[in-house]
């Protein structure tokens, strides 16, 4: 690290983050110049905020770190500039930007001046958006109008203490922190679903490592290529056991096991990160209707649907890969969507938009079937229909309407039980095996779990080259 730098919280996690000796600061001599309210009289060393770059693994990124002990780390007008100037050499350079956040909000002294650089800063994130990855971490406060600017992130962490929040929990209205934190790590991962990841602040700075080390620098250079060594026809003996619990589906098949969940804590009932496949950073969205502890035992259980939670988590998810060039595999396991007085406030906006992403989504994308496939839910899953390239399927997988007894029951709903039994026999055979809808071509291979990373292997590889052509317009609405 550069010896210009006080040797601060903002610096030390800086250097926990980058590669030893690679910081190099930019601004560090940058202070106050407001003299509102006797400001000149107070020391505001590199205006609290610690700019620069260095590497990650041999990755580029630009880093700014808040030094809460500079006026608790508030934002004034030069703090602000200092982050502008990073995301825009980010954006020349073609780099992500990673904001490690402690901040007690705006600098009351600078008033306007601030506000104009904070806006200034949104601009920004706005233009960037898309264009390279952007990943905050909170340590300390996230307050205000930095918690708009962390959600324009595209990735969040937090440490286990720290606070993210746009009003303060006493300040809501029947509430007050001892009822309910809305500010806490638990709060901000488990119901709005910002927050990526919770540790330690070196597990959160370990994990942004690795993210990054899988991301692409940017949404035209692609460096997030890695080398595999694992057997790319490696056999996954018992993958089908793990049907109910996804995210396991998706470590075994993946280089190494290596599996990067996003949004862990949030809408449990769908899963997404990023796995490899010989080399190559893939997006991963599965439906989960189990959660297995390590010792195999089931600790949480979900109806099997699409919740309102589920889809949103899904449709960012495949937004960013689409962005960001990454080619998405989904599993599919579903059997509706999730029927409450609730779920149904926002259901079909949130089912509707994860339509649209994935339908809109022009990266090469792969459908595997492993259970349940029924009904409008199905089509939603990326299905052949809204645009999957290849559409894969285990023999014991269940493509249709509905369960194969209830829809006997519907149709011969007068009739005694061997009748129904016999019909949903019959319904299963000819309407909801893989088989059948593979003979209407909405299935493109019927493959054996065992065999399930080879074939998701060989259709990447073949589907790199992919070129899609779409209508010309500014862009969609949904």
């Amino acid at each position: 690290m550069s010896n210009t730098i006080s040797k601060n919280l903002a610096s030390t996690r800086i250097a926990t983050l980058l590669d030893e000796g690679s910081f190099v600061e930019i601004g560090g001599a940058v202070t106050a110049r407001t003299t509102d309210f006797n400001m000149q009289e107070k020391e505001t060393p590199a205006d609290g905020v610690i700019t620069g770059y260095g590497v990650i693994d041999g990755n580029l990124v630009y880093v700014y770190s808040q030094d809460a002990s500079v006026l608790k780390g508030a934002i004034g007008e030069m703090h602000a500039k200092k982050i502008a100037n990073i995301y825009d050499m980010a954006m020349k350079m073609g780099a992500p930007v990673i904001g490690l956040v402690d901040c007690a909000g705006l600098r009351l002294q600078e008033a306007t001046d601030a506000l104009n650089g904070f806006g200034s800063l949104y601009m920004k994130q706005a233009m960037a958006s898309g264009v390279i990855p952007q990943i905050t971490a909170v340590f300390g406060k996230c307050g205000g109008g930095l918690a708009v600017a962390s959600a324009m992130t595209d990735f969040t962490f937090m440490e286990g203490n720290g606070k993210l929040f746009l009003n303060a929990p006493n300040a809501i209205a029947g509430n007050e922190v001892s009822k309910c934190d809305t500010s806490s790590a638990k709060f901000q991962s488990e119901e709005s679903g910002l927050v990526d990841g919770v540790g330690t602040e070196e597990e959160i700075l370990g994990q942004i490592r690795s993210l990054v080390c899988m991301l692409p620098t940017n949404n035209e250079d692609d460096a997030s290529y890695d080398e595999c060594l694992d057997d790319l026809n490696r056999v996954c003996e018992g993958i089908d056991n793990a049907v109910e619990d996804t995210s396991i589906v998706l470590a075994l098949v993946s280089d190494d096991n290596v599996f990067f969940e996003t949004k862990k804590e949030y809408g449990k009932d769908m899963v997404t990160g990023f796995i490899r496949l010989n080399g190559m950073t893939i997006g991963a969205v599965a439906n989960r209707a189990k959660i297995y502890d390590e010792e195999g035992n089931a600790v949480q259980e979900f109806g099997g649907t699409l919740s309102v939670r589920g889809c949103k988590k899904a449709a960012d998810f495949v937004n960013f890969c689409d962005a960001f060039n990454i080619p998405v595999v989904t599993l599919t396991n579903v059997t509706g969507f999730e029927a409450s007085k609730c779920s149904e406030k926002s259901l079909a906006r949130e089912a509707a938009k994860l339509t649209y992403a994935f339908a809109n989504a022009t990266v090469p994308k792969v459908n595997l079937i492993i259970g349940k496939a029924y009904g409008s839910a199905y089509v939603t899953m990326n299905s052949k229909s809204i645009g999957a390239d290849m559409v894969y399927a285990w023999p014991t997988a269940e493509i249709g309407m509905m369960d194969s007894t209830l829809a006997a029951k519907i149709m011969y709903a007068d009739s005694d039980a061997e009748t129904i039994n016999a019909k949903a026999s019959e319904y299963r055979e000819i309407q909801s095996s893989p088989i059948s809808a593979a003979r209407r071509g909405y299935v493109d291979t019927i493959i054996e779990p065992a065999d399930t990373r080879k074939y998701l292997i060989g259709a990447f590889e073949m589907l790199f080259t992919k070129r899609e052509d779409r209508p010309a317009k500014k862009h969609g609405t949904v």
